[in-house]
C-alpha cells in the first residue's frame, strides 16, 4: 500500500489481522499453495507487529503449518519486509523482492499467475481482497452480491484525507454516490470551502468537476464520467487552489518514484514534470500545452509496469477542464488567484 493517501490496508492489518490471515489461508488452500508470503511495508510498524502476533496465535491454534487442523493440507507463511518506495508495491516487483532482488517490475508477459515466484505460478493479491474471502465463504456469494451493483458487486474501502472535516477510512457498497462519501461521511470540505475539482481514484485518476459529485462509486460509472475508481483514495481540491500546482505535485511524485529501469518511463515522467515547471514559471507559451498529449501518447504502454501511464489522466484532464489556470501561469507566471 504505497498510494499517497491510502490507509485502508494498514487499518485492516492493524485492527483485523486474523481476517486478513484467514483470507491468506483460504486463498492458499483454494489454489493448492504450500507457502504464502505476507509482503508488508517495512515502515508500517503497527501493521507488522499486529500481523506477527496474529501469525503466532494462528500457528498455536493449528490454522497454519503442517497438517492444518489435523487434515492433509499444510501451509507455511512467511513475513517479508517490503521496501517503502512506490513501485515496490507492483506485483512482479514484490515477487522480485521475495526472491532477494531489487524491487524492479518484470517485463510481461509472462505474468506472475503464469510464471511468478521462482518461476512458479503465483497469486498476488492485496490486503482488501484477502480480507473479503472469509466473509464470502461463510455467508455465500449471493450475500456478497447483495451489496453494490450487478457489474461491481460488494463493497470497497475509501480513504478521505485532510481536505474534509472528517478524514478517515470508509467502507461503502459499490454504486454509492460520491456525494455521500464526501459530504455525509467526510462532513464536506473544511471551512465550508467550495469545491473546484475531485480526484476520485488517487493521483493516477482523471479530475472530475464539482457538478459530477453525484456520480456512482463503481467502475463503470466513473469510467463513463471520464475517470476511474483506482485505489479508492478520494481527493477534493477546494476553490482557490491552482490546478497547475496540483498536477505538478503529481508529476513530481511519479518522476521521483519511477524506478528508472525503463528508458521510456524515465524520460516521460521527468519530461512531464519539467514541462509543468515551465508552465508554472510562465515559460513556453501556448505551444507547450500542445506537447503534453504528444509526450503521453508516444510513451503509453511502453514500460514494464503501469507507472508510465499514471501521470497522463490527471494532466490531460486538468488541461481540458482547467485550461484557464494553465493560461494564467503562461501569461503572468502565477496562479490565477494570486
Amino acid at each position: 500500500e504505497d498510494e499517497p493517501g491510502s490507509k485502508k490496508d494498514r487499518l485492516l492489518m492493524e485492527n483485523l489481522p486474523h481476517l486478513v490471515l484467514e483470507g491468506v489461508i483460504l486463498a492458499s488452500y483454494a489454489i493448492g499453495a504450500s507457502i504464502a508470503y505476507l509482503y508488508i511495508n517495512k515502515e508500517y510498524k503497527a501493521a507488522n507487529d499486529s500481523m506477527t502476533q496474529a501469525l503466532a496465535e494462528a500457528k498455536e491454534s493449528s490454522y497454519w503449518g503442517k497438517k492444518i487442523l489435523g487434515g492433509d493440507f499444510s501451509l507455511d507463511i512467511l513475513l517479508v519486509s517490503a521496501p517503502s518506495n512506490y513501485v515496490a508495491g507492483e506485483d512482479s516487483a514484490a515477487v522480485e523482492v521475495i526472491e532477494g532482488k531489487e524491487p524492479l517490475p518484470r517485463q510481461k508477459p509472462p505474468f506472475p499467475a503464469t510464471a511468478g515466484l521462482f518461476g512458479k505460478p503465483t497469486a498476488v493479491n492485496n490486503v482488501e481482497t484477502l480480507a473479503n474471502l472469509a466473509p464470502i465463504i461463510a455467508k455465500g456469494a449471493k450475500w456478497y452480491r447483495s451489496f453494490g451493483t450487478p457489474e461491481s458487486p460488494g463493497t470497497m474501502i475509501f480513504s478521505l484525507n485532510d481536505e474534509v472535516n472528517q478524514p478517515g477510512i470508509y467502507e461503502l457498497p459499490f454504486g454509492t454516490p460520491l456525494r455521500l462519501l464526501i459530504e455525509e461521511c467526510g462532513g464536506g470540505l473544511k471551512e465550508d470551502k467550495a469545491m473546484k475539482a475531485i480526484l476520485p481514484g488517487g493521483p493516477s485518476s482523471a479530475f472530475l468537476l464539482p457538478d459530477q459529485i453525484d456520480v456512482s462509486l463503481d467502475h463503470n460509472s466513473l469510467r463513463a464520467a471520464g475517470s476511474s475508481i483506482g485505489c479508492g483514495v478520494v481527493r477534493t481540491v477546494p476553490e482557490g487552489n491552482c490546478i497547475v500546482e496540483e498536477v505538478l505535485r503529481i508529476a513530481d511524485f511519479f518522476a521521483a518514484e519511477s524506478c528508472g529501469q525503463c528508458p521510456a518511463c524515465r524520460m516521460e515522467t521527468n519530461t512531464l514534470a519539467a514541462m509543468l515547471k515551465k508552465v508554472q514559471q510562465g515559460q513556453g507559451g501556448q505551444p507547450l500545452l500542445e506537447q503534453f498529449s504528444k509526450v503521453i501518447g508516444f510513451n503509453k504502454g511502453k514500460g514494464f509496469c503501469n507507472l508510465i501511464n499514471m501521470p497522463g489522466p490527471p494532466i490531460e484532464s486538468a488541461l481540458r477542464l482547467f485550461r484557464s489556470d494553465f493560461e494564467s501561469h503562461l501569461a503572468n507566471g502565477r496562479c490565477p488567484q494570486n
